[in-house]
């Protein structure tokens, strides 16, 4: 037998040559495997439909450890069981679905909003990541920038919808996150937030809001703490803006044409 050989028929080139091939058939497996780990197994939009989740089936929960020693999370597929507060216009599947209540706040659509973690994002060291400026206060606005605090934020309709209190920066990435506001809220005035990617800040400090209006501010979801925002009020505040661009307003939902 030549080097390498083990038998006549076999050698070592093709047994390493099978190993490969076991190797990525796992990997393959491994992958698509893994792959399934959010949103299977896939559901019917009919109530008490068949689920589908195919060959190999998802992978058991995973256990997360968190930064700065805070626990662990497990999460499970498809963690989310809100009911949905919408129906569909019509039986057929795939159908538009019509909001029950208030899309705003309900979350449908582009005012959908995800379970996250109702803790704040924090920086490496283990601190609060966006935070007002009157906690961090390394931070200034720029003198060639204008200074919004103290001015008033105007709405959609043009009303004025509250004065903006304070600027919530990002300690990661130094920028400004939100404007703090101080609006009208059950007959007395309230503090809220708004994202600066729905704020436009005019020469003078104005801050102008389009996917609002007036009255809608004092329903912006609240903060449980006044100087910490965590992810899932961020994910609801951000909702709430973005259910505006589209449901403030009954002709938002109207074709163009």
């Amino acid at each position: 037998m030549e080097t390498g050989s083990i038998t006549g028929y076999i050698d070592v080139a093709q047994v390493v040559l099978y190993l490969f091939w076991a190797f990525f058939a796992g990997l393959i497996y491994y992958l698509h495997r893994e792959n399934k780990r959010e949103g299977y197994p896939l559901e019917s939009e009919t109530p008490g439909g068949p689920t589908v989740e195919g060959f190999p089936g998802a992978p058991p929960a995973k256990t997360y450890r968190l930064m700065h020693g805070h626990g662990e999370r497990v999460i499970a597929n498809n963690p989310d069981r809100r009911p949905v507060k919408a129906t569909p216009i019509s039986r057929a599947a795939g159908s538009p679905l019509q909001p029950d209540g208030d899309p705003m706040l309900d979350g449908v659509g582009p005012a959908a909003w995800a379970e996250r973690h109702d803790d704040p994002d924090l920086t490496l060291d283990g601190k609060p990541k966006i935070v007002p400026l009157r906690v961090a206060t390394e931070f200034v606005v720029h003198g060639s920038d204008p200074d919004p605090r103290g001015k008033p934020v105007i709405a959609a309709d043009g009303q004025v919808a509250g004065m903006v209190t304070d600027v919530w920066v990002d300690l990661s990435e130094p920028q400004i996150r939100y404007f703090e506001a101080e609006v009208a809220a059950d007959g007395g005035k309230r503090r809220a937030l708004i994202p600066a990617g729905f704020a436009k800040v005019d020469r003078t400090g104005t801050i102008k809001v389009q996917s609002l209006l007036a009255r809608h501010f004092a329903r912006i979801p609240a903060l449980a703490k006044p100087d910490q925002v965590t992810l899932l009020e961020e994910d609801k505040i951000c909702a709430y803006f973005g259910g505006g661009t589209l449901y403030a307003e009954p002709e938002r939902q109207e074709p163009c044409l």
